[in-house]
């Protein structure tokens, strides 16, 4: 059979600003689970109204008049969410600094939700605040947002490769995880990560490939397919031996196994790259929403999907004044040492530029504000 080789999915391991539309379509596997709008970005796009889209993989939000203006945040990297009240401050120039799309609708102060959220591959930390227009609205969408943060959180060995875990039972059966079926055990497979090898059983799912060793099952292996990048035969000092190699983002481990008689290598090969290949087309992150069935009208939102693609692809040709692109969305949220219950400081003038604006974190310059780039 041919050899499958998986990808990395970064839609929920990363932060991405302004991505091209069609990176913001749903993948396979991913599902939306709400569709909001008149949402507004209040940190970076104060004042735009926008669509925020929950998904079973992150959290998107674009520009209603502007979709290729967009935020895509990973629940992977979302440290912490709160609901808060924002109020409007005014200065004694009379600009208004925290004036948000709801407060100039209704005045006073109004329901925010706060996003943190962190890369793990970097100590940089951002700060999103979305506002919407109306109470009810407001509440069902942080009710969700925690729900699905909560519900990715307590779904890891879906999409994460663990060793030495405790999903092997004293009696050597697998701890089913919701959506899984066993397809297959097989016995009498050697773990070649020793000089000796460990003798073990592999148990083959429709989500995973997990191996223990017989004579402890503590020490044990699981690979969900999704860190999955190939499956291969290879030789090695042991012989001929079935080679599991994972992906960039899993720690690129490379793990042998020996079965013998040769038949039964080349058969659990197949077997495990006819379930790898199947598991990429329809992908089970784990992540798992029911709604209730008295909300009626976010049911329907749910299936908007169409719709919401046509507004992005649309806009695909517009000609936009280039004044209105975002020069550096990363700075706009870039939250420094703050966290969601701190309270910001006020602007102080800055010599060089002649203009007021928010005190620099320490062990940066003015400059280096300007040097921050972001690939994607």
């Amino acid at each position: 059979m041919e050899r499958v080789n998986g990808e990395d999915i970064w839609q929920d391991r990363e932060i991405r600003f302004d991505v091209d539309h069609k990176l913001l379509r749903m993948i396979n596997g991913e599902v939306q689970i709400a569709k909001v709008e008149n949402v507004e970005d209040t940190k970076g796009n104060n004042g735009d109204k926008g669509v925020i889209r929950v998904t079973n993989l992150r959290l998107i939000w674009y520009a209603m008049s502007m979709p290729r203006i967009n935020i895509t945040i990973g629940w992977n990297t979302i440290t912490g969410t709160q609901s808060k009240t924002s109020t409007s401050v005014r200065y004694h120039s009379g600009l208004t600094a925290t004036t948000t799309l709801a407060t100039r609708n209704r005045g006073g102060s109004n329901e925010a939700i706060y996003v943190l959220a962190k890369v793990s591959s970097s100590t940089t930390k951002f700060e999103f605040i979305f506002t919407t227009t109306n109470t009810t609205a407001h509440t069902k969408l942080f009710t969700t947002i925690a729900s699905i943060n909560r519900a990715y959180e307590t779904t890891k060995m879906y999409r994460e490769l663990k060793m030495r875990g405790i999903f092997i039972r004293n009696d050597g059966t697998l701890k089913i995880l919701p959506q899984e079926n066993i397809v297959e055990n097989v016995s009498g497979v050697w773990n070649l990560s020793t000089e000796t090898g460990s003798l073990g059983v592999f148990v083959i799912t429709n989500i995973r490939v997990v191996w223990y060793a017989e004579m402890n099952v503590g020490y044990n292996v699981s690979v969900p397919y999704l860190t999955l990048y190939s499956a291969r035969i290879r030789e090695s000092k042991f012989g001929m031996a079935l080679v599991l190699e994972t992906t960039s983002s899993s720690g690129e481990y490379v793990l042998g196994f020996k079965v013998d008689p040769t038949e039964k290598l080349q058969g659990l090969l197949k077997s495990i790259q006819s379930l790898h290949k199947a598991h990429l087309l329809r992908p089970i992150f784990g992540v798992q929403y029911v709604k209730e069935k008295a909300e009626k009208s976010e049911t329907r939102q749910i299936k908007e999907d169409e719709d919401v693609t046509d507004v992005i692809d649309n806009n695909e040709d517009d000609v936009e004044i280039e004044k209105d692109i975002r020069p550096d969305p990363f700075a706009a949220y870039f939250d420094g040492q703050h966290s969601v219950t701190d309270e910001k400081r006020l602007p102080v003038l800055n010599q060089e530029i002649g203009l007021a604006m928010e005190p620099i974190r320490n062990g940066f310059t003015l400059k280096d504000l300007w040097a921050i780039h972001i690939d994607g």
